[in-house]
Formats: C-alpha cells, structure tokens, sequence
C-alpha cells in the first residue's frame, strides 16, 4: 500500500507538490525557472512578481545566500495566516546555504517548516508556514 501511495505522489506535478490551488494568490521574489512559471499560470492568474500584495497564500523566495533569508519575516506579513513561504534554493554540492540555514532563519521569523519538494532536478524547496497556535482567526 505504501509503495502506492508512494508512486501516486511522485507522478503528481511540481504545482500540485507545491498545494497551488486554482485561482490561489501567489507571490514571486527572484524566482524565474520557466517551467515552473508555466505550470503556474495555468493554474492561477493572480501572480504578483514586481510588488508584493497583502493576504498571498503562497510566497516562492529564490535564495541562495543566508542574507536572503532576513526576508523572511518581512514575507511574513503578507502572507493569509494559512498560507506559506517556499524557500527555492540550489541543492547538493553547488548548494550555498543548507535546509539548516533556511530552518534557523524561519525560526528567527516566528514560522516552521513542515515540506520539501524537489523544485527541479537542480533546485530544492522548504515550505515554511505559521505555526498554527499563532494563526490569526
């Protein structure tokens, strides 16, 4: 059953991997991978890329060095209480910061982080979320 449920997972596509929900409000900062981008705007139309808008249910941040990160509580407030940041960041040896990295500066910015996604076969993507206990109602 596990195996399954397993290979059910892994032929979903990165959108759904990522929980895009049709018509979601979604956020780009420095994320410019054009096979994502496809996928994206054949899910929702509501992509804001240049100025950040209030109540977004996803944030994708590309980052690639810990100073990226100290944007994290910034994102913060302008994501919908249930909604989520994806840190986009290189994986394996070219990889500039570690999920070590990107979970301590969630933690400085009051979220946790509960998923990682294969991004691509060169990127890799933490999700990082309010802690339900702090979710405003």
């Amino acid at each position: 059953m596990a195996k399954e449920t397993d290979n059910k997972y892994a032929s979903r596509s990165l959108i759904d991997k990522l929980g895009v929900k049709p018509a979601a409000s979604v956020a780009l900062k420095g994320i410019s991978d054009p096979s994502f981008l496809e996928q994206l705007g054949a899910r929702t139309h509501d992509v804001a890329s240049s100025r950040l808008k209030k109540d977004r249910d996803l944030i994708f941040l590309s980052a690639d060095r810990v100073q990226e990160l100290q944007q994290l509580e910034r994102l913060k407030g302008y994501l919908k209480s249930n909604g989520a940041i994806w840190v986009v960041s290189t994986k394996g040896k070219q990889a500039r910061i570690k999920d070590l990295d990107v979970i301590a500066a969630a933690q400085r910015a009051g979220l946790v982080d509960n998923k990682v996604v294969s991004f691509s076969d060169t990127h890799t993507a933490l999700k990082l979320v309010i802690p339900v206990a702090l979710r405003r109602t």
